[in-house]
């Protein structure tokens, strides 16, 4: 893990972008991140259909009307041009942005996987951040939903990219990152759902046993999401289990907190970790 060209992988959540008392971006949030990130560093950036729509309601004074998978690949189109140039404006001018827009095809099929892995690799080099996301203009939910069952169809496991939190797990994974920083909009995972006394501030194991176990058993605290369609606290805890069982450091923290902070524990947040 030590010969790793990326040192952190950072996930932010929708609910963690958008300020939730005027429904817009939350730019103290954006901002902050935004000037953290350098080269050897790589965002996964959930957010662009939620920006889209309220951009869209911003503009024509409501929402969209017509087949709800169409409007989903309407929002995120329009949504994915203000987040990029949102990141590019507060990042370091100094340093290049570029994006990468992923489906759960790409991670299937090892001449795609290696391809973008190629690609990611060759960032840091180059001076360059990645922001990534799912590509949900070009990927409606039942065409996705055939396409993964035939992929599965011969018993393998199939990568899903269905959230963003599985899509940073696997980029973690893909580049051998050394930590995986989950923003969201909590300090962490709690055993009693929002009491901030009860954040389990560690989550580890000596043997991937024992860590899954742990991490199984803070998962069964766990219950609800931060909105429709997310998959909650469990689900990020249960896509920590990958990347953790590889070496990687996750941390689950607020979008609040600046990510030094979460690494050297002056933040709050929830550890997850392989004993060495």
């Amino acid at each position: 893990m030590n010969n790793s060209v990326y040192d952190t992988v950072v996930k932010i959540g929708s609910m963690a972008l958008v300020h939730s008392k005027d429904g817009d971006l939350d730019y103290n949030i954006l901002s902050r991140l935004s000037k953290a990130l350098k080269p050897g560093m790589l965002l996964v950036s959930s957010g662009a259909t939620e920006i889209g729509r309220l951009d869209y309601i911003n503009r024509n004074g409501q929402e969209a009307k017509g087949d709800v998978e169409d409007i989903k690949t309407d929002y995120s189109a329009q949504g994915q041009t203000i987040l990029i140039k949102n990141y590019r404006r507060f990042i370091n001018p100094s340093y290049s942005v570029r994006q990468l827009l992923v489906e759960h095809s790409h991670f299937n099929d090892d001449e795609k996987r290696d391809h973008i892995l190629k690609f990611l690799l060759r960032a840091p080099e180059q001076n360059a951040i990645p922001i990534v996301n799912y590509n949900d203009p070009v990927s409606s939910d039942e065409n996705r939903r055939m396409e993964l069952k035939a992929l599965g169809s011969n018993g393998q496991r199939v990568v899903e990219c269905v959230d963003n939190d599985e899509t940073a797990s696997i980029i973690a994974m893909l580049v051998k990152a050394r930590k995986l920083v989950i923003l969201t909009s909590v300090n962490g995972i709690y055993r009693v759902r929002g009491d901030e006394s009860t954040i389990i501030r560690e989550i580890s194991g000596s043997t991937h046993e024992e860590l899954e176990a742990n991490v199984n058993e803070a998962i069964s605290f766990c219950s609800g999401a931060s909105r429709q369609g997310a998959n909650g606290a469990a689900a990020k805890l249960k896509f920590t289990l990958g990347p953790a069982k590889l070496g990687t450091h996750v941390y689950i923290s607020s979008a609040e907190n600046r990510i030094a902070d979460i690494l050297d524990g002056t933040a709050p947040s929830t550890h997850i970790y392989l004993k060495s």
